[in-house]
C-alpha cells in the first residue's frame, strides 16, 4: 500500500520556481504542510498565499551558513518535526571550460554541492532522533552520464550521487530513506544559458520535459512503503540519446 503523506511535514529548497515549486505543490495537494524553502521573500509569500495555509514560507540564504542554520529551528518552532527534507535548489553553467568563468563555477560549486551537503547535515539529526524520514535530492541525468557540454555541472551532480549513495547507507539503520531523482533535461531557467539554436533544437524534438513530470517521479519515491527506498529515479524525455 502507498503510503500516506497526509499530515507530514515537509521542506523543499529552491521552491519558489521550477522543479522545487511544483513538488512542493504537489506535496500540499498530498495533505502535508509544507515549507517553502527559498531566498525569493516576495515570491515565496505570494506563492504560499494562493496555496494557503499548507504552505508556508521560509525564507533561506543556502550559501550563508547562519541562514541554513536557522532552517530546522524555524520549522520545527512551527511545526514541531520535519518528515521530508527535499535539497533541490541548484544552478546551472555548460560551456567549454577553457571559455568558463572560475567564480562562477565556485558559486555554482557552493549551491549544488556545498548548500546540499550543509542541509541534509542539518536536518538529520532530527531525523536520526526520530527513528524515521525522508530525503530526496535533485540531482541530473549527467550525475551518471557524464555531459559533454557541461564539465562542470557534470562534476556537481557525480558529487551530490556519492553523498546520496554513501550517506544512504549511513543512515538506514535510523529509518531514514535517501535517494536522488535524475532529469534529464527540463524546462526551467536552469537552461537559460544554452545556445538559442541548441534550445530551440531540443524542444522541436521534444528533448525537455516539464517540471510537473518531475515532481510526480518524487511523489512515487516519497509515497512507496517504509521498506522500500527508490535510490535513483532516472526520468528523461522520450527522444533523449542519454
Amino acid at each position: 500500500m502507498d503510503q500516506d503523506l497526509s499530515g507530514k511535514v515537509a521542506a523543499i529548497t529552491g521552491a519558489a520556481s521550477g522543479i522545487g515549486l511544483e513538488c512542493a505543490k504537489a506535496l500540499v495537494g498530498a495533505g502535508a504542510q509544507v515549507f517553502f524553502v527559498d531566498r525569493a521573500e516576495d515570491r515565496l509569500r505570494e506563492i504560499c498565499a494562493e496555496l494557503g495555509p499548507q504552505a508556508i514560507p521560509l525564507v533561506v540564504n543556502l550559501t550563508e551558513p547562519a541562514s541554513v542554520a536557522g532552517m530546522l529551528p524555524a520549522i520545527l518552532d512551527k511545526a514541531g518535526k520535519l518528515d521530508i527534507f527535499h535539497a533541490n535548489a541548484g544552478s546551472y553553467i555548460g560551456g567549454e571550460v577553457v571559455d568558463g568563468d572560475p567564480d562562477a563555477w565556485d558559486r555554482m560549486l557552493n549551491l549544488n554541492i556545498n548548500a546540499v551537503f550543509r542541509t541534509v547535515h542539518a536536518v538529520l539529526p532530527h531525523m536520526v532522533e526520530r527513528k524515521t524520514g525522508d530525503i530526496i535530492v535533485t540531482s541530473s541525468i549527467a550525475g551518471m552520464v557524464p555531459v559533454v557540454w557541461e564539465p562542470i555541472y557534470t562534476a556537481s551532480k557525480h558529487a551530490v550521487q556519492a553523498f546520496v549513495h554513501t550517506v544512504r547507507r549511513q543512515v538506514f539503520k535510523h529509518g531514514i530513506r535517501v535517494g536522488a531523482v535524475q532529469p534529464g533535461p527540463v524546462v526551467t531557467a536552469l537552461l537559460s544559458d544554452w545556445p538559442k539554436e541548441k534550445l530551440d533544437e531540443t524542444l522541436a524534438a521534444g528533448g525537455l520535459i516539464e517540471p510537473t513530470e518531475i515532481a510526480a517521479a518524487v511523489m512515487f519515491m516519497l509515497t512507496r512503503p517504509r521498506n522500500v527506498t527508490i535510490r535513483d529515479l532516472v526520468i528523461l524525455p522520450h527522444s533523449t540519446d542519454l
